[in-house]
């Protein structure tokens, strides 16, 4: 098996847990990606947030069809 090609570190931050925001800090990148909720997701954990972020859901489609 050979050397892995990218170790990616990545630090979470809970910035607002009633509405489901998180920053994620990733690599050598100096933004964060926020995740958060929005439509169904929203729905389904009972918040109606100021501002709707994509949810982790959504950055993972989003990367499965890149």
């Amino acid at each position: 098996m050979g050397k892995p090609e990218e170790l990616t570190e990545i630090t979470i931050i809970q910035k607002d847990t009633a509405n489901k925001i998180r920053e994620a800090y990733i690599g050598e990148f100096k933004e964060p990606v926020l995740f958060g909720v929005h439509g169904g997701v929203k729905r389904f954990y009972g918040v109606e947030p100021e501002v709707e972020h994509p949810s982790t859901l959504d950055h993972i489609v989003a990367a499965a069809g890149g």
